[in-house]
């Protein structure tokens, strides 16, 4: 963690409480430095629900026009419409004000370049906080830049359409609960292209959160879509958060699947027509990946946690997919980026094609490489408890791709600070074992003190 700064300004993003760590008047300097860093001619800007956005989007697109930056204002959208803007459009960059999952207090905003090649901490996001702290910023306000306000709808649409044949679909029923988020929009405007009945759960953008901040992730924000599944009969759950750049999916039972096991659906269901691909995955867990990915006659390659890490080791590997277990979905032909339609997309068109519900076709995977899930510690002195975790286990395989990986020919784990917070999170599997699981997800728990 760094401790001095900008608090907004994180490893991949920048995202903070409003107004204390970011207000206006920062966001109007972001808009000044931004230009100054990228040197655009025309970028393209959109907001998510929260309360704040409108105005965080307002100043912080004065702050691009007064440095003579035109600006393409997509409005409401999900941060993926950025990503596909972009490169569609031929624009030079991109920003989003989001805070995704964050409390309705917090809001942030993510910066991308030309392609959609997005700005983080190692690729210029410090040096943008630099030039706002160095307060030499000023606007050129005889060169003044133009606003044109677009709905991208229409355009974006078929893009995501395009990753499956909607006339081959199956008249399935599925929940989808777009948790007063961005996604309802584009899954009202999704219903009038597939053949398949969608209950639709909180699909009404609100920036209050009525039904809570939408982060499926955490366990106690599952009920509402488990719940839908069983009493409708549905084939399918899936939720979104807030920007709809993570899905998550709950099966015909109403059971959560984990993201790891996604990965590994998706990463056969792509491989099936084009074997000989590269596909990337996270080192959190990986065996039941690597198996898949090469039973499929696929390339597995590790890559670090993280968005920006992803979307660079993709382009360098011209991978087909690539799969975090968090939820987070990378795609060749969406420019590289992550999406949280187009996993939502190619699973109804898997069980489509399939004869099993989806408890079915994830069994065999839980069965094989049963999993802990992300289990988090708050810890003050993270590379402490690193230390002592490797000195426990120094007779294990390890791998330092991000944070400690530890390999035995039963079970692995993985446990990695956050960047953001003094956090350490743990993930464990094994092989057809949970009660080893068990016993080896709480003997690490037992270091993390």
């Amino acid at each position: 963690m760094r401790e001095t700064g900008l608090p907004c300004f994180k490893a991949y993003d920048i995202r903070g409480r409003v107004p204390d760590e970011l207000d206006e008047e920062l966001a109007y300097q972001i808009g000044l430095s931004y230009a100054a860093f990228v040197k655009p001619r025309k970028v393209a800007v959109g907001r998510d629900i929260r309360l704040s956005s409108p105005v965080i989007a307002a100043a912080l697109i004065q702050g691009l026009i007064d440095s003579g930056v035109d600006v393409l204002d997509i409005g409401l959208c999900g941060t993926e419409m950025i990503y596909f803007a972009v490169p569609h459009f031929s624009l030079d960059g991109g920003v989003m004000v989001t805070a995704s999952h964050n409390p309705p207090d917090y809001n942030g905003i993510k910066l991308v370049r030309q392609e959609s090649i997005p700005i983080s901490g190692d690729t210029g996001l410090f040096i943008v906080e630099k030039q706002i702290l160095s307060k030499t910023l000023t606007p050129k306000p005889k060169k003044q830049g133009s606003t044109e306000n677009k709905d991208i709808m229409m355009e974006y649409l078929p893009h995501i359409l395009s990753f499956i044949a909607a006339d081959a679909l199956k008249s399935l029923k599925v929940v989808v609960n777009a948790g007063n988020g961005c996604a309802g929009p584009v899954l009202k405007a999704l219903s009038h292209h597939l053949p398949v009945s969608l209950v639709m759960l909180n699909e009404k953008p609100d920036g209050t959160f009525p039904a809570g901040v939408p982060n499926p992730l955490l366990p106690e924000n599952r009920k509402d879509t488990a719940d839908a599944v069983r009493t409708h009969g549905a084939d399918l759950g899936v939720a979104w958060d807030g920007d709809y750049d993570r899905c998550f999916f709950f099966d015909e039972k109403g059971e959560f699947i984990e993201g790891y096991y996604i990965v590994g659906l998706l990463a056969e269901a792509l491989l099936r027509n084009r074997p000989g691909e590269r596909i990337l995955h996270d080192p959190r867990l990986v065996w039941n990946t690597i198996e898949i990915v090469r039973e499929m006659s696929g390339i597995p390659l590790q890559c670090k946690t993280g968005h920006a890490f992803m979307k660079e080791r993709m382009r360098k590997e011209q991978a087909l997919y690539g799969g975090e277990m968090s939820a987070h979905h990378y795609f060749r032909d969406n420019f590289y980026c992550d999406s949280g339609m187009i996993p939502f997309l190619l699973i109804i068109g898997i069980l489509s094609q399939k004869d099993e519900p989806l408890s079915s076709l994830v069994s065999s995977m839980q069965a094989r490489y049963p999993v802990s899930g992300e289990i988090n510690r708050a810890i003050n002195d993270p590379d402490a408890v690193l230390e002592v975790i490797s000195s426990r286990y120094q007779d294990g395989k390890k791998d330092f791709t991000d944070g400690l990986s530890i390999e035995y020919e039963k079970w692995r784990f993985n446990v990695r600070a956050s960047n953001t917070e003094p956090l350490v999170r743990l993930n464990v599997e094994t092989r057809l074992d949970r009660e080893l699981l068990h016993e080896k997800t709480e003997e690490v728990l037992s270091l993390m003190t």
